[in-house]
């Protein structure tokens, strides 16, 4: 029995060496890899500062609060100023939320009209051309979409021709007058960003270029009180600090 005891162990010996020279024999599984890092797309981003060019197109209904003959004749009631259209070109600057721009706008002549003794027997025309330096809060970005809020204070370049009544001054023909006015401007809208460096701009604006005077003769003259203007604006603005494209 001893004899064979030491058999069997032998046996489970050479059996336990023969299992460890086989696994050491085996090839090791090469550790797993880390997992690739997840690609996002690149946000997109407007542009938030630097220079620009502005364009703009619009309508303008007129808004008057009167005229004032000269003294001794009657002054016209029911004093409306007719639609015009207007265009602007400007250069500014923008600062993340504060934007400043210096415009130089156009409008053609818009028709007044009057009465004194009977409807529409007062005319004349009324044509603005304003420089304007604008400042502007942009008030966030929402799904490309920007609203703002500005105000603006300038010069305007007033003409007022055409003028014909034959119950007030002036009687001449020659009653074309040119004059310089004060001019102030408050504005709100949105803008739209189209890629890195191009925003559409929908827009309101109030337009106010004081009183506008005819000509003068031996009677004396008449005056257009408070001319201002309702807009709706259509505009480009172009940022040429920054010319990337679209991502």
């Amino acid at each position: 029995m001893g004899c064979l005891s030491r058999v069997v162990a032998a046996g489970a010996l050479a059996a336990v060496f023969a299992a460890s020279a086989h696994a050491a024999d085996m090839p090791r599984t090469p550790p797993p890899l880390p997992p690739l890092p997840e690609r996002t797309p690149a946000p997109f981003e407007s542009f938030s500062s630097g220079w620009y060019l502005r364009g703009d197109l619009g309508n303008r209904w007129g808004l008057i609060t009167g005229a004032d003959s000269a003294p001794g004749f009657r002054n016209p009631s029911d004093s409306k100023l007719g639609n015009e259209l207007t265009a602007s070109l400007g250069v500014g600057i923008k600062s993340d939320w504060l934007r400043t721009d210096v415009t130089l706008d156009y409008a053609s002549p818009a028709k007044y009209t009057g009465t004194i003794a009977a409807p529409g027997d007062v005319t004349a025309k009324i044509q603005s051309t304003a420089l304007l330096f604008n400042g502007y809060f942009d008030l966030g970005t929402w799904y490309r979409l920007t609203p703002y809020l500005g105000a603006g204070l300038g010069a305007a370049y007033v003409r007022a021709t055409d003028y014909q009544s034959l119950l007030a001054p002036p009687f001449a023909a020659d009653n074309a007058h040119n004059q310089w006015n004060f001019a102030w401007a408050g504005m709100a809208g949105v803008a739209w960003t189209v890629s890195h460096n191009l925003m559409i701009d929908f827009g309101y604006r109030y337009l106010n270029v004081g009183n506008v005077k005819t000509a003068s003769d031996a009677f004396g003259a008449m005056t257009f009180k408070n001319v201002a203007a309702h807009e709706l604006r259509v505009g480009l603005r172009w940022s040429f600090d920054d010319l990337r494209g679209i991502q």
